[in-house]
């Protein structure tokens, strides 16, 4: 056991009742001299630990001190087991912490808050894409934007052919869809950037430091380049679409149609889109949804959906 779990364990048996050196020493496998270090090291901490001298005497703690909770709640536990579900399988650098952290948490619990926490350990899990491990790179990119390490980044372009280095200020991670992204300032292009963790193939620390924006949120900033831009001069078409209240709730629901929501009726909703969108992403998106719903207008939405169809129909046709 490390310092810091033996002078947890001494705190955890002290709130449960008085306890001299030797019986410390004993429950926990160490000399006496090793609990008077570490009753110390608590008292240096701040653990307000009394110590009678003489027959009977030993180390004790407070009432007050004794009654203020030393571990999380029963619902901190099973939101804490429950979480680290989410974490595993996204890539995730420090899963081997968390399962030590998750480890501890179950070594100081009782036995009705294990019966509890293992009842609800399995009762949310979830599904992840099958993907290459990437937990390497995002500890380096998550470690470079906590301590403003700026590093030389070999990352490769969407068409998977193209290399390119650059230096990068990593300013935060992001996962969307199953995919990470970092946002960072790109040197070479001196503007703040978007980039997939999966695409690059090497990345290097250098000696260069740089400070993050304040308030910078590498999420809004992901989101707003996705979504169209309300400041710009480009046309915003009004897309009517009708279907049942499931078909647009998952509508409502996607980054892109939620994001540009402006009328809910029933059986209808009614959007507003960049003509970019409109008929290059949106299309493609729409298209799976079959006969569940209808284009109400623009007509050059449906125009391009019976455009896509028809050459899918006629490349599988051949």
């Amino acid at each position: 056991m490390s310092k810091a779990d033996h002078m947890l364990s001494i705190l955890w048996m002290l709130k449960q009742r008085g306890r001299t050196a030797g019986e410390l020493a004993e429950a926990l496998e160490i000399s006496v001299r090793s609990v008077y270090r570490y009753i110390d090291a608590l008292c240096i901490s701040g653990v307000p630990v009394i110590a009678d001298s003489g027959p009977g005497g030993g180390y004790s703690l407070p009432e007050h001190f004794i009654e203020a909770p030393l571990f999380f709640d029963s619902e901190e536990q099973r939101a804490l087991l429950q979480a680290s579900s989410f974490a595993r399988g996204t890539g995730y650098p420090y899963v081997e912490a968390l399962d030590r952290a998750l480890s501890k948490l179950k070594r100081y619990s009782n036995a009705q808050q294990l019966e509890q926490m293992e009842r609800h350990e399995n009762g949310i899990e979830t599904i992840h894409s099958p993907s290459p491990s990437l937990s390497h790179l995002i500890q380096e990119l998550e470690l470079g934007a906590a301590n403003g390490y700026t590093l030389q980044m070999e990352y490769r372009k969407g068409n998977g052919e193209t290399k390119s280095s650059r230096a990068i200020d990593p300013y935060g991670l992001v996962l969307w869809k199953g995919q990470w992204y970092t946002v960072a300032y790109c040197h070479e292009r001196h503007e703040i950037r978007s980039f997939r963790v999966d695409r690059i193939i090497e990345l290097h620390r250098t000696e260069a430091v740089f400070a993050r924006p304040a308030d910078f949120s590498a999420r809004d900033f992901l989101l707003k380049s996705l979504l169209p831009a309300r400041n710009t001069e480009e046309k915003l078409v009004t897309v009517l679409i009708a279907s049942d209240e499931g078909v647009l709730n998952d509508l409502c629901s996607h980054w892109l149609f939620g994001h540009t929501l402006v009328q809910r009726m029933e059986g209808q909703a009614r959007f507003q889109v960049d003509e970019t969108s409109l008929l290059t992403y949106a299309p493609y998106f729409l298209l799976p949804y079959g006969t569940t719903l209808r284009i109400m207008e623009p007509s050059s939405l449906r125009e391009r959906l019976a455009s896509i169809a028809s050459n899918l129909a006629a490349h599988y046709k051949t």
